[in-house]
C-alpha cells in the first residue's frame, strides 16, 4: 500500500509482483532454438540496424526454418519484445527488491526520480527495439505486459495525487519510444531526461 508521499515507499503489499512477465516455460529443444534466434537477432540488429534486417536473415543465421521463426515470434516486433524481456526483468527486479531509492525504502519523490532515470537509461540503450515493440500495431505499447508494470509502479508512487492512474499514464506518455526518437535529435538526451523529471515533480506537487 502506498504511504504518505514524503515517507518511505514499499511495494510489498501491492500486486506489483503479479504484473511481472513470467519467463517462458518450454522444452529443452525449443529453449535452444529460442536462444539461437535471439542471439542471432541481437547480433544482426546490432550490426545492421533493426529496420535493415529481415526475418529470413535471422532464421538463416539462427539455423531454424522461417516457418518456425514466424510461428514462435510472429514478426520482428515479437522478436523485439522477446529481446527486451531480460532487460525489463532486471529493471523490474530492481524496482521490487533492489536497494533504495530505486527499490523499496525511499520516499516517493526519490523512488520516482530513480525509476525515471533508470527507465531513460534503458530506453536510450534499446531505443530501436523498444520503438518497434511499441509501434507494431495501434495500441501495441499498452498491451505489453511491461507497460502495465511500469504504470502500476508509478501509480503507487503518485498515490497522493488527485488521479494517480492518469498521472502515471501521462508520465509514461513522455517516455514513449516513438516520441523520444522523434525529439532526441532536436533536444538531446539531457534535456529530455530533465523535462521528464520536471513533469514528475510537478505531478507530485499538485495539491
Amino acid at each position: 500500500m502506498a504511504q504518505n508521499s514524503n515517507g518511505p515507499q514499499s511495494d510489498s503489499a501491492t500486486p506489483l509482483e503479479l504484473l511481472r512477465t513470467p519467463p517462458p516455460k518450454e522444452r529443452a529443444d525449443a529453449a535452444r532454438n529460442r536462444a539461437a534466434v535471439l542471439e542471432a537477432a541481437a547480433r544482426l540488429f546490432a550490426e545492421h540496424g533493426v529496420e535493415a534486417v529481415s526475418m529470413d536473415q535471422i532464421a538463416a543465421a539462427a539455423g531454424v526454418g522461417k516457418g518456425t521463426l514466424f510461428r514462435r515470434f510472429g514478426d520482428k516486433s515479437g522478436l523485439a519484445v522477446a529481446l527486451l524481456d531480460s532487460r525489463e526483468q532486471a529493471l523490474q527486479e530492481s524496482v521490487l527488491h533492489g536497494p533504495p531509492p530505486l527499490g523499496p525504502g525511499a520516499a516517493a519523490h526519490d523512488r520516482l526520480t530513480a525509476f525515471l532515470d533508470a527507465y531513460v537509461d534503458y530506453l536510450m540503450e534499446h531505443l530501436p527495439l523498444v520503438r518497434m515493440s511499441e509501434t507494431a500495431s495501434p495500441g501495441a505499447r499498452y498491451r505489453i505486459g511491461a507497460y502495465r508494470f511500469w504504470h502500476r509502479h508509478l501509480a503507487i508512487l503518485l498515490a497522493q495525487t488527485p488521479d494517480p492512474d492518469a498521472a502515471a499514464h501521462t508520465l509514461l506518455a513522455a517516455l514513449a519510444a516513438e516520441h523520444v526518437a522523434a525529439l532526441l535529435p532536436e533536444l538531446g538526451e539531457t534535456r529530455l531526461r530533465a523535462a521528464t523529471l520536471r513533469l514528475a515533480g510537478a505531478a507530485l506537487a499538485t495539491p
